[in-house]
């Protein structure tokens, strides 16, 4: 069998890593990118994403050219964000922040958008931005309150995470489950199979 080639992921999310190696594609390392994630003036949801997602793309890239290991890898990098009522919410660092997201969340359907960016061998770059629509029950002071003491806010765009105990705040979602989560699977191994990797290669076994 011919040895898979490199993929590097440009983030050190967990839940991304896991993502991939749920469907086989384990990053062989992770190389995330320091940069400025502030929005800027005016800057709408759909274009934070994106322009960032390349941004972390073109970081990872420049620490790969260096790296002989990671020569001929694929490159993949993301950015998730949360949108509500025509606003930015941040990745909650303080629980006055994941508050205000709980209290503005609460019986509304927010907008969870990733921008995907993908960079084969060659130095070709694919982009894809992905729209996931979550719609959140009436949450009462308890909930909210018993939420954020348990902590799994930190760090998380819009102060939640599906995957955990906010799943049962969960009314409707339209689109993308694993958007939510942070990588939207479907659409980043399109891109990967579209630039030639073996994505399926792990899943052989010897029978």
């Amino acid at each position: 069998m011919t040895e898979r080639p490199c993929l590097v992921l440009a983030s050190a999310s967990p839940r991304r890593m896991a993502l991939l190696e749920q469907v086989g594609c384990a990053p062989d390392a992770l190389l995330p990118a320091d940069i400025d994630e502030t929005p800027r003036r005016g800057e709408s949801a759909r274009s934070l994403v994106q322009r960032l997602a390349r941004q972390k793309l073109e970081a990872a890239l420049r620490t790969a050219s260096s790296r002989a290991d990671l020569a001929g890898a694929y490159v993949v990098s993301a950015d998730t964000v949360v949108s509500c009522t025509g606003r930015i919410l941040p990745k909650a660092d303080r629980i006055e922040e994941a508050d205000a997201c709980l209290r503005l969340l609460s019986g509304r359907t927010h907008r969870v958008m990733t921008g995907i960016a993908i960079a084969n061998p060659n130095g070709a770059i694919r982009a894809r931005l992905v729209e996931t629509r979550v719609r959140f029950k009436h949450l009462s002071r308890d909930e909210m309150e018993r939420y954020l003491s348990a902590g799994e806010w930190r760090g998380k765009a819009g102060g939640y995470a599906i995957q955990g105990l906010a799943g049962a705040f969960v009314l409707r979602l339209v689109g993308s489950y694993t958007n939510v989560v942070g990588l939207p699977l479907y659409e980043t191994i399109s891109l990967l199979e579209g630039e030639g990797f073996p994505v399926r290669s792990a899943w052989l076994r010897e029978i």
